[in-house]
């Protein structure tokens, strides 16, 4: 029986602390940036904001992914 990597846990675990702070940023810094869209910086601040939304995205698989690593093991590549 396999055993849990825990600090592959702890990994895991921290990068879906920052997928939930990344979840609440991107959407206000998008609501900024629309809030302002005569501003001079609405392009820059939407842009941000969009990297942010899939940064959210990519971080939250990414950390899926480890915590299921962590659990069950990495899968042997087959070349």
């Amino acid at each position: 029986m396999r055993r849990t990597d825990k600090d592959l846990l702890v990994t895991g675990l921290k990068r879906l602390a920052i997928t939930v702070l990344l979840m609440f940023t991107a959407p206000i810094v998008l609501w900024q940036a629309f809030k302002n869209q005569e501003n001079l910086f609405f392009w820059p601040v939407c842009i941000i904001g969009i990297i942010l939304a899939i940064y959210a995205v990519y971080m939250g698989f990414k950390g899926i992914m480890t915590i299921m690593d962590s659990m069950f093991g990495k899968k042997p590549k087959s070349s």
